[in-house]
């Protein structure tokens, strides 16, 4: 599926604020509300734009410390096996598969140290991982949550 410049631009806006009104988006993009509406259906449909969510500071929730781990796993470990034991906790903020020597790098959020070496821990133990490497964020620089076609 590609998106024409049209499609990028909507996408845009809605990664911006998916509570403008499509007569808003419209006006920008020099389209009718029903016009915009129809592209964001199609999208939905095609699985372009596959949902719409609130962006929430963690620190609001009571998760004061962020931090990544590198997962080192035993060898023919598969991507699922290690995203089914992820899944099951609620700290786990995203999990991706990486090129280097770690198999995956987990990105935690926690209340706080205590809480965050516990996760960390009970990661660890695991049966198909060898061993962790974690570090903590200090301060985030910079978080982008727009969507945009590469340039």
């Amino acid at each position: 599926m590609t998106l024409d410049d049209l499609d990028e631009r909507i996408v845009h806006l809605l990664s911006e604020d998916a509570r403008r009104s499509y007569a808003d988006i419209g006006a920008d993009v020099g389209l009718s509300a029903p016009a915009v509406k129809r592209r964001v259906d199609r999208l939905r449909a095609e699985g372009a734009i596959t949902g719409f969510t609130v962006r929430v500071d963690p620190a609001a929730l009571g998760w004061q410390t962020e931090g990544y781990i590198e997962m080192y796993c035993r060898s023919k470990t598969a991507p699922e096996d290690i995203r089914r034991a992820l899944a099951r906790y609620p700290e786990v903020a995203s999990a991706s598969t990486v090129t280097g020597e770690a198999d995956a790098m987990v990105q935690v959020f926690a209340s706080d140290m205590r809480h965050f070496e516990q996760v960390l821990e009970r990661i660890a133990g695991e049966p198909f991982v060898e061993r962790t490497k974690s570090v903590l964020v200090l301060s985030p620089l910079l978080r982008r949550y727009t969507a945009g076609a590469p340039r």
